[in-house]
């Protein structure tokens, strides 16, 4: 693996872990108590983005390195 394929399969990885990530710990806004005029009760009401993409980072290195050691070391 050269770098450009480590960086695109951290990239890749990256993304499909964030799609993973989103959905956790969602409240909804009829959850929450507070619908906003205008959107459907079930729409997210307040989505922690900097937690969510430090996990979904932690998340990737870790599933990355294990990748890398696998194609790096011929196992």
């Amino acid at each position: 693996m050269n770098l450009t394929g480590g960086i695109v399969l951290f990239a890749t990885l990256w993304f499909l872990t964030l799609f993973v990530v989103v959905p956790i710990g969602q409240r909804s806004q009829a959850d929450a108590g507070e619908v906003l005029p205008g959107t459907h009760a079930g729409a997210p009401s307040g989505v922690p983005w900097r937690r969510k993409l430090l996990w979904t980072t932690g998340i990737t290195t870790v599933i990355w390195a294990v990748i890398a050691y696998l194609i790096l070391g011929d196992v």
